[in-house]
């Protein structure tokens, strides 16, 4: 299989892990150092902000970079609302369990979702859906996706029924950039070892019979 490409490389996990690192953890450094959610939601919405104009500078999408800087105002408005610095996190908790879910149902629907988000990167539509070993090979690693969330759920909650801010703005940063380097490895090697010999590649699918020799 001709790949030079890596998920990382086409999906840029690194940057996006960077952008999702640094404003919980400034949210986390300005509660502990005020002692105020105030203090958090500023530090976080500033880092938020920051990371907003360099994307941009950078030539980013402004549609991906303002979805970002959104997630991290509501999250800092929630925990401004109810009082309580745990709830910056509960955005978080919730888009995790949903996307455990929405993917895990992409699955069984035979859409997975890691197939629809490297196809629209590469430009192929749905092409890479009519090669059945393609299919076959983004379904096994949409599931690494899914085990991603469901790990993150299953700290992040009792952290949170617990109310504990310090652990609940760690297991951010470590579930964030570690997690997502390790989903994108794994479930790349998974897709390389689904593949038959001699496949083309995720540029390529196969998308009409092999001629008969």
């Amino acid at each position: 299989m001709a790949q030079p490409e890596s998920l990382a490389e086409l999906l840029n996990g690194r940057r996006a892990a960077i952008d999702a690192t640094v404003p919980a953890a400034g949210y986390l450094g300005g509660w502990l150092i005020g002692r105020s959610i105030w203090a958090g939601a500023i530090v976080a919405v500033v880092c938020a902000l920051a990371i907003s104009w360099w994307r941009l500078r950078h030539g980013d999408k402004p549609r991906a970079v303002l979805i970002g800087l959104l997630g991290v105002c509501v999250a800092a408005l929630i925990a401004l609302r109810t009082g309580n610095a745990a709830d910056f996190f509960l955005l978080q908790l919730l888009s995790n369990a949903a996307s455990a879910l929405a993917w895990a149902v992409s699955i069984v629907i035979r859409w997975p979702l890691l197939g629809v988000i490297v196809g629209a990167v590469l430009g192929q539509r749905t092409r890479w859906r009519r090669d059945p070993a393609l299919l076959r090979a983004y379904m096994r690693g949409s599931w690494i996706w899914v085990l991603q969330y469901l790990i993150r759920v299953a700290v992040f909650l009792p952290l949170y029924a617990a109310d504990q801010v310090t652990a609940l703005g760690v297991a951010r940063i470590a579930l964030t950039w570690p997690l997502v380097a390790a989903c994108l490895a794994v479930s790349w090697w998974v897709i390389r070892r689904s593949l038959p010999a001699g496949h083309p590649g995720l540029r390529h699918p196969v998308t009409e019979p092999t001629p008969a020799s």
